[in-house]
């Protein structure tokens, strides 16, 4: 499915959590009774899109459901629910102007983690949902995930050093899009969680709607 599909698709699907615009993964390397995929999750007309790596980091491979299960998916989630974007049971949330997934949703066997080539596989399926959700906020959570969004959807990749101590909760210009990027929860010190609470919390107490606007001027 191509990104033209999925655009025409938005207004039809907002009552679908999971798997919103149907996408159906490119590979599967999964046993028989296992999940071949965690899929984007919530709602398809958030203004805020977290963004983290893929299941066997962040969690999903049982629930499907991005942000559960690992210790940092949890993490992760105690954040969303401190600012009102998650509530209900913790391993299906109900998530509000907010949308949750991976830039690689295929699920891969215990002992093995994504290769280059299957993130470059995966790309075109995550830019395609991005931009049919087309969020204000993106919130890459890890380094994998902040350098595919800086990358990708800002002119400044060139021009930030990768360290994500720095750039946890920092507010980034980009092509129609402003990045928070958050350090990923297995290495926070004392204050990161409050710094990213403040931060979403700062944001949600100003007109961010006119993000789009002046981010694709900046960025």
């Amino acid at each position: 499915m191509i990104l033209g599909d999925l655009l025409t698709l938005v207004k039809n699907v907002t009552e679908r959590t999971s798997n919103p615009f149907g996408l159906r993964p490119p590979f599967d390397r999964t046993g028989a009774d296992e999940r071949t995929a965690v899929f984007g999750y919530g709602d398809a007309n958030a203004d805020f899109h977290l963004i983290g790596d893929y299941p066997g980091v962040h969690g999903g491979a049982s629930t499907g459901v991005p942000f559960t299960e690992t210790e940092a998916g949890v993490a992760i989630q105690a954040i969303l629910r401190e600012v009102g974007f998650a509530t209900g049971p913790r391993d299906r949330p109900v998530l509000e102007n907010c949308f949750a997934s991976y830039i690689h949703m295929c699920c891969l066997p215990a002992d093995e983690t994504p290769t280059d080539e299957s993130y470059a596989t995966l790309e075109r399926y995550f830019d395609a949902e991005l931009r049919a959700i087309n969020a204000h906020i993106l919130l890459p959570v890890g380094e994998r995930a902040t350098d595919h969004v800086l990358r990708e959807y800002t002119t400044q990749r060139d021009r930030l050093e990768l360290d994500m101590a720095r750039l946890h909760a920092r507010e980034i210009r980009g092509r129609g899009f402003l990045i928070v990027p958050i350090r990923d929860p297995t290495d926070w010190e004392d204050t990161e969680h409050e710094a990213i609470v403040s931060r979403l919390e700062a944001i949600l107490g100003r007109d961010y709607r006119q993000t789009k606007g002046v981010a694709t001027m900046v960025g």
